[in-house]
């Protein structure tokens, strides 16, 4: 039997917030003349369900090239300079892998930011796949990225258990589409979730998994 554990990435393995703010400020100036956001309005305005961020972000009814074109060129460089890995992931994660657990990222960002920023936080080597939005032809709350994490590990639902681990309703609908198990992490972006299963500390996914 495998198990296997697919992990959102920013809010669930790292805090990313600051950086990020950052970037979608650093369009705001240069691009629209607008004031700064706070990291909380980034953060809340990514978490919500439904949402138009290039309207909440830059103003617009559309995300323009430029702004999607500035903010990548800007992130690229940006995104290693303050993210850390929340306490406990690193153990976490470590356990899991002795243990032959299965690991991979399934991310609603651009796979080449996550696997820059995994690589900076040296944990990208404990994942056998990290799969961001551009892989895809729907980010979550489709199953898509999931649906391709399964494939890879030839995964049989009658013999297997799988989990998606994450900080968001998309996170969680995600797993739901796809029909696995989902862990809503309440230590990272979102501290409340209103799924089944709510965990607090990075160390309870080891009870649930092992």
């Amino acid at each position: 039997m495998q198990k296997i554990v697919i992990f959102d990435m920013d809010g669930t393995l790292i805090d990313s917030k600051k950086d990020m703010t950052i970037s979608v400020n650093y369009v705001r100036e240069h691009n629209h003349n607008l004031p700064p956001l706070s990291e909380k309005f980034i953060v809340d305005a990514i978490n919500m369900h439904e949402r138009n961020l290039a309207k909440l972000f830059y103003g617009t009814e559309l995300y323009e090239r430029r702004d999607k074109k500035l903010f990548e060129k800007h992130y690229k460089e940006q995104c290693i300079e303050h993210p850390y890995l929340y306490d406990g992931v690193a153990d976490m994660l470590v356990t899991l892998k002795e243990n032959g657990v299965k690991m991979s990222v399934a991310t609603n960002a651009p796979t080449l930011f996550a696997q820059t920023m995994l690589e900076h936080l040296s944990v990208d080597k404990l994942f056998d796949l990290i799969i961001g939005a551009d892989k895809v032809k729907a980010s979550k709350p489709n199953p898509d990225m999931i649906h391709a994490i399964l494939e890879y590990y030839q995964y049989e639902s009658e013999t297997d258990r799988a989990w998606m681990v994450g900080d968001n309703s998309k996170d969680i609908e995600s797993a739901k589409n796809s029909g696995i198990e989902a862990i809503f992490a309440a230590w990272g972006f979102s501290a409340n979730g209103t799924h089944t299963v709510v965990i607090k500390d990075p160390k309870e996914i080891l009870d649930i998994v092992l």
